[in-house]
């Protein structure tokens, strides 16, 4: 299972907010590449960036954070936020990241994210799916559709997705650990295709918990972990 320390950007800073809340923020980092690097010594892989201010204002502002952290060697980086247009996808996927990730309008225009897979590949191009009690939200988590998480990911996933990020809003930030229940109903829902949890790591038990998880549902191919690390209640190097 790959662990995928998070860095959300909001103004060029690290920072967390709790469950998405604009005005619920802490900043850990005035510089995002301290984190990447602190990250990468500890033995992290791969990074999960999330553009906050994109999720909310629906273009990406903190590119220029990015391409720092990209210069830190030896991490795969995957970005989320402001992934709503096909020449903002092929322009972070030309400053070499890994992965795009597509959340509000995988929602609103499910045939669009179908045709950015057909341009760009099933292996560069990530769904969000974030979701308050099974429905997916959407513009940064301020609204919430009528659409179950679990009937997007299925058809998207029959459109040829292969990679599912997977975050449950209630526990992201909270520090109260992983919805396992929702997790496994998404994997057992998806078979094929890869999902990353998000939302909820506390502590290296919740890590071991999603471990096992993994056993029984093996397309959980990783995990995202944000708030623990900066509150150091869990140590990367530790869970790696």
């Amino acid at each position: 299972m790959t662990i995928y320390p998070a860095i959300d950007l909001r103004g060029g800073r690290c920072v967390r907010l709790f469950q998405g809340k604009a005005d619920q923020e802490t900043v850990y980092f005035e510089n995002p590449v301290e984190p990447a690097e602190l990250w990468r010594q500890a033995g992290a892989t791969h990074l999960h960036v999330v553009d906050l201010d994109g999720a909310f204002s629906g273009s990406s502002e903190n590119l220029d954070a990015v391409r720092e952290i990209l210069e830190v060697d030896g991490l795969s980086v995957q970005l989320g936020g402001g992934m709503r247009d096909e020449s903002v996808i092929a322009s972070a996927l030309e400053m070499g990241l890994s992965r795009v990730i597509i959340g509000t309008r995988a929602c609103t225009d499910p045939q669009w994210v179908i045709s950015m897979i057909n341009r760009f590949g099933a292996d560069r191009i990530v769904v969000g799916i974030d979701a308050k009690d099974g429905m997916v939200a959407t513009q940064g988590w301020v609204e919430t559709s009528t659409t179950p998480a679990t009937e997007l990911a299925k058809s998207l996933v029959s459109h040829g997705l292969r990679w599912i990020v997977h975050t449950d809003v209630s526990t992201d930030g909270a520090m109260t650990g992983p919805n396992l229940d929702a997790q496994r109903e998404l994997a057992v829902t998806v078979p094929s295709c890869n999902i990353i949890a998000s939302g909820g790591v506390s502590c290296a038990e919740d890590i071991a918990q999603l471990r096992e998880l993994c056993i029984e549902c093996p397309n959980i191919e990783g995990v995202i972990v944000g708030k623990a690390l900066y509150e150091k209640t869990v140590h990367l190097a530790s869970i790696l």
